[in-house]
């Protein structure tokens, strides 16, 4: 049995106690942060012994390696990736060339995460701020507008696919407009459904074929006033019939302040509202025991999705000259995020 969550650990490498849990849960995924994170080679023997437990070739392994500051992987062993906003912002006339560069800037993402193990993305970034809120997405975004972002967040994912890893869109519906950080407190967005619909879905309606998206702990007021979208019916409802998403649907992390409840309620919400897998990062056993106790199995329709999107993982990747395209993205940021 193959339970409905994603999963981290508490640091480089698993403990006793987690191979005992996880063997016994098999978690569909895991994920990874800083704290897993040593070398490549720990980081590789890391995911190697994840997918032992699992005995699953393709078990996902996600990570967050946006660039800029959302980047898990640090020098000195790996190179700084710039951030989403500044593709946008590359000094050229020609809109093709900062779609471009932002596929290849994803495309060497994908190169350093393969050769990790790692096959599954936290990219791309599909909110589209709004002037006033909250920085939390800020220059994560690709641009200001629902154009922007959608056209590059799509050359980031089709880079990320080509290099044997899977995207995942976030934060569905829509965090741009949020006027505060949901790993603290929960948002509240009171914009009319119209205004959403035009803006905020937009980017995540064009890429709606993607493999994986990741929900927004927000409450849209126009959809549902009393659950942030995470643990929403009627927001999951918007994901599924307004935006058109059909891909595998997991939580953002269950363990954020915007949530309310114990682990159980928080995964039992988020099932129940439509989910299809929930996801905990932080690697606390005694958080992930509940949440993993009230999953249950991966089935039906989320089973379905879930084996979709691992069937789009390239078994061999685009062939690619990494050491041309680092030379490539440096020349285009003229140096500045170079190693």
């Amino acid at each position: 049995m193959t339970s409905a969550c994603i999963l981290g650990c508490s640091g480089p490498e698993l403990t006793v106690e987690e191979r005992a849990f996880f063997r016994d849960v098999r978690p569909w995924g895991f994920i990874l942060f800083k704290r897993n994170i040593v070398s490549p080679e720990q980081v590789r023997a890391l995911t190697d012994s994840m997918r032992a437990i699992t005995d699953r070739a393709d078990t996902p392994i996600l990570i967050d390696q946006e660039g800029g500051r959302v980047a898990r992987l640090q020098p000195p062993h790996w190179r700084k990736y710039p951030p989403g906003r500044a593709y946008g912002q590359i000094a050229t006339n020609d809109p093709l060339v900062s779609r471009e560069i932002t596929r290849l800037g994803a495309r060497l993402i994908a190169h350093d995460l393969r050769a990790l193990g790692i096959n599954v993305d936290c990219v791309p970034v599909l909110d589209v701020p709004e002037p006033g809120s909250h920085d939390i997405i800020g220059d994560r975004a690709y641009g200001q507008t629902p154009t922007e972002v959608a056209t590059l967040g799509r050359a980031a994912a089709e880079g990320l696919i080509a290099g044997g890893v899977l995207p995942v869109v976030k934060h569905m519906p829509g965090h741009g407009r949020a006027k505060a950080d949901s790993h603290e407190y929960l948002p509240i967005v009171d914009a009319l459904y119209e205004d959403l619909d035009a803006r905020d879905f937009e980017p995540f309606r064009v890429l709606s074929d993607m493999p994986m998206g990741m929900t927004a702990h927000v409450v849209y007021d126009s959809i549902d006033r009393k659950r942030p979208a995470t643990h929403s019916r009627k927001a999951i409802k918007v994901i599924r019939e307004a935006i058109g998403f059909d891909g595998l649907l997991m939580t953002d992390d269950l363990s954020m302040k915007a949530l309310s409840g114990d682990f159980r309620e928080r995964t039992r919400a988020a099932l129940k509202a439509g989910c299809d897998v929930v996801l905990h990062c932080n690697g606390v056993m005694a958080e992930m025991k509940p949440v993993a106790e009230t999953t249950g199995a991966l089935f039906g329709k989320a089973r379905r999705r879930a084996d979709a999107a691992l069937a789009r993982l390239a078994r061999i990747p685009e062939p690619f000259d990494a050491e041309e395209g680092r030379a490539r993205l440096d020349a285009a940021f003229e140096g500045r995020f170079a190693a």
